[in-house]
């Protein structure tokens, strides 16, 4: 599996409505939004473009780190590495990273991080790409280092010295899609000059809009076996 150097930058910043962007706001808030509580200070690693964390907004003081500066705010971020955090040790009561850690190496140096600037007893909230299997050209251009199972997730997080409350997969309900998707690449891969997200449909954007609506009232109730990505709520021991 040949890794490339960190990229910077998420395509939500030039696509924020792409229907998986929507989606996985929508799944995200029914998987942790019972985890996030009430905090002072939240500090949002890699999601500054904003589409999946909109809905964490609230009355306290937000901070958005990330590589690429587009999707900054001025005076609520900051251009930094999630390997190298510019904050004091337990500065935040909530660290969320969604869709981050898979692009850090060594992973054990940024999970210690997102760990070192919560306070004791603060939340940690993360979201992962699902199993190696479904590693592609995709994950080679996104800057992926590695993809995740349940148990793998859950044994990195421990290891960093965070209790885990929740842990499930996501994006079940469009699972066949995805598998047929990562394995017509493994056939076919795409040109190395292709850019862009895959654009469905109308018709089959509907479809996969309407799947993930459904999974959403499922995940407020009770963890999902499978699924394309994996949610997990932590916290800080005291």
């Amino acid at each position: 599996m040949t890794v490339p150097e960190q990229r910077e930058g998420s395509a939500s910043i030039e696509s924020p409505d792409y229907w998986w962007y929507t989606a996985r706001s929508a799944l995200l808030e029914a998987a942790l939004a019972d985890h996030v509580g009430s905090p002072s200070r939240v500090l949002d690693v890699g999601s500054a473009d904003g589409p999946s964390v909109t809905w964490m907004r609230g009355d306290h003081h937000h901070v958005s780190v990330d590589l690429d500066p587009r999707g900054l705010r001025p005076g609520q971020g900051v251009r930094a590495s999630a390997l190298t955090l510019p904050f004091r040790d337990a500065s935040f009561d909530v660290v969320a990273a969604f869709d981050v850690v898979e692009h850090c190496d060594p992973e054990a140096q940024a999970l210690a991080e997102l760990r070192r600037v919560l306070r004791p007893g603060g939340r940690l909230l993360l979201s992962v790409p699902a199993y190696e299997w479904a590693w592609t050209d995709h994950d080679v251009r996104a800057g992926h280092h590695r993809r995740y199972t349940r148990p793998r997730l859950l044994a990195a997080v421990r290891a960093a010295g965070f209790d885990v409350h929740r842990c499930s997969y996501g994006f079940a309900g469009v699972f066949p899609a995805f598998a047929a998707e990562r394995l017509l690449r493994r056939v076919r891969p795409s040109a190395p000059t292709d850019e862009g997200l895959p654009q469905p449909s109308p018709l089959v954007e509907r479809a996969l809009l309407g799947a993930s609506r459904v999974e959403a009232r499922w995940l407020r109730r009770r963890d999902l076996p499978f699924g394309s990505s994996i949610f997990l709520a932590g916290q800080k021991p005291v």
